[in-house]
């Protein structure tokens, strides 16, 4: 007989982190109580399940204040949030007591309520409730659903990702728009040495590698094989041929041998030489990144050198 295998003992914060690499939508979860009030919560657990017939599931922590009324509802509803709709996302993770007065939203078939301007949004009857060890599995048959052409709300490694913000920064290809890269290695952060000090990757567009001018270019040069996750801060210089800034977030996958140009610095987040980044907007940027690389929440900014905000995230349940 085989030996049986024995269970790892998980670090519970990191395999959420490790879980956290996936990118998922942001969804709203809701129904109406027994005594006829609404009922609703944000998640991101959410998938498909079969077309024939058609399935949908989430997730809800045992814990969570609203498991009762779910794990017993008969009907629910799932709306899928837009790029713009970070604001719905954070009154339905919060703990308000009044979460309905403050969006707009509608019902449809079942009666569970269903947010306004949502990307897409599925109305369900209950299909089965499933037991999963610290959460329940919450399957529904769709009875109604209607989507939309906008572009959908995002979250991965604890960040709301807007798409069309990605798409917007791939197409700023024009002569007034600067791109560049937070980019970390499993050492730490890869900063370039140049005459003005130490700076972060950066070029005159995206794409293409072929053109040397452009970030891929820049870093093929360089001899990086780097991937590029989302946007991180966008903002307007107010000086210089390059007004618009758009900076991703990324890692590199390249070993430390590869990397032969001596130009290429690993600095650990901890010791960045701060005053060695002459860009006062850059430097503040890159501080943020590290505070929030701490926390392991990430925010997008989007501003200018002087003023700008930077969107609050909620977290996902």
């Amino acid at each position: 007989m085989s030996e049986p295998i024995s269970e790892q003992t998980f670090d519970t914060f990191e395999f959420r982190r490790a879980l956290g690499a996936f990118v998922t939508g942001v969804t709203v979860v809701t129904t109406i109580q027994p005594d006829g009030s609404p009922r609703g919560f944000t998640a991101n657990s959410f998938t498909s399940v079969s077309l024939d017939p058609p399935l949908i599931l989430v997730c809800i922590a045992k814990s969570a204040a609203s498991h009762a009324v779910f794990a017993t509802t008969n009907h629910f509803a799932v709306s899928m949030l837009a790029g713009e709709q970070k604001a719905v996302s954070g009154v339905f993770a919060s703990k308000s007591v009044d979460k309905f007065a403050q969006v707009s939203w509608r019902v449809r078939a079942t009666g569970a309520p269903v947010m306004e301007g949502a990307a897409a949004t599925f109305d369900c009857r209950t299909h089965d409730v499933v037991d999963a060890g610290d959460h329940i599995i919450l399957i529904g048959r769709v009875v109604d659903f209607v989507h939309t052409n906008s572009s959908p709300l995002g979250y991965c490694r604890g960040a709301y990702v807007n798409f069309s913000l990605s798409q917007d920064a791939l197409a700023a290809t024009g002569a007034r728009a600067q791109v560049g890269a937070i980019l970390e290695h499993r050492d730490g952060l890869v900063l370039l040495e140049t005459k003005n000090g130490l700076q972060l990757p950066a070029g005159v567009k995206l794409e293409p590698e072929s053109d040397a001018g452009s970030l891929r270019g820049v870093l093929a040069k360089l001899g990086l094989t780097a991937h590029l996750d989302f946007i991180f801060a966008v903002f307007e210089s107010g000086s210089g041929p390059s007004a618009s800034v758009h900076y991703y977030r990324g890692r590199v996958s390249s070993s430390l041998a590869a990397m032969m140009d001596s130009a290429i610095h690993i600095v650990p987040l901890p010791r960045i030489p701060w005053s060695e980044l002459r860009d006062d907007a850059v430097r503040s940027m890159l501080q943020r990144y590290v505070r929030e690389r701490s926390e392991d929440a990430f925010g997008i900014y989007v501003g200018d050198t002087e003023a700008g905000q930077v969107q609050t995230l909620a977290t996902a349940h």
